[in-house]
């Protein structure tokens, strides 16, 4: 069960959260296919900031708010859909993890959004999207320790593990993983209709390379 704390409620109004859940997965290295289109839609977007400024960027702008709001500094703390684009603008393009980092990667470039993926056997019990304490904190993906006083995070029974900025290792997926759960941070003004059609978008990308089940819900 995934829920929204009532604070992040009062102070972002239209907040969403859609949840994919998939069962039975096989995570392996990315087919030529998805590898090609992440490096094709990389390219295209690089052309693209060529043309308008990253920070005039709608979704970028949309963002920077959110955290502000929430009490974070968005030049500080970037959303990780912010800190992949400035990867591409400077032709840092990212490379291929695995197939299930890859589609990540590329739907969290693709909608300009961020999106954790989680390997559900190393989480525990209830998930709450909530606004950190400075007792929240956790090795990144990115290997350093960040602190999550005042930042966006998700939590399970054990703690924190995930946020809109960086994921944990603890519950990182490996080829290793048959089960997860990918969390998309919805911008808040994104319609409902909007959020389901990109969560079926993504649940057909996904089990397409992944095989296994998958099902999906958008939280409000």
């Amino acid at each position: 069960m995934l829920t929204i704390c009532d604070t992040i409620k009062q102070r972002i109004s239209h907040f969403k959260i859609g949840v994919l859940t998939y069962d039975q997965i096989v995570v392996g290295p990315s087919p030529n296919m998805l590898k090609g289109k992440l490096r094709q839609f990389q390219e295209l977007l690089y052309f693209d900031m060529e043309q308008t400024p990253l920070a005039e960027w709608p979704e970028v702008k949309e963002w920077r708010s959110v955290f502000k709001q929430i009490g974070t500094d968005p030049s500080r703390y970037r959303p990780s859909s912010e800190s992949l684009l400035r990867r591409v603008q400077k032709q840092s393009f990212i490379p291929s993890i695995h197939s299930a980092a890859d589609v990540n990667n590329f739907f969290s470039l693709y909608y300009k959004l961020p999106i954790g993926i989680y390997d559900r056997n190393n989480l525990h019990g209830d998930i709450v999207v909530t606004i950190g304490t400075e007792a929240d904190e956790y090795i990144g993906i990115n290997d350093r320790t960040t602190n999550f006083e005042k930042k966006l995070v998700t939590k399970d029974a054990q703690g924190a593990f995930g946020s809109p900025i960086v994921d944990s290792k603890r519950t990182m997926v490996t080829d290793k993983t048959t089960h997860a759960i990918q969390i998309v941070y919805f911008l808040p003004s994104f319609t409902t209709t909007t959020c389901e059609q990109i969560l079926q978008a993504m649940k057909k990308m996904f089990i397409q390379i992944h095989g296994g089940h998958a099902y999906t819900q958008l939280i409000l």
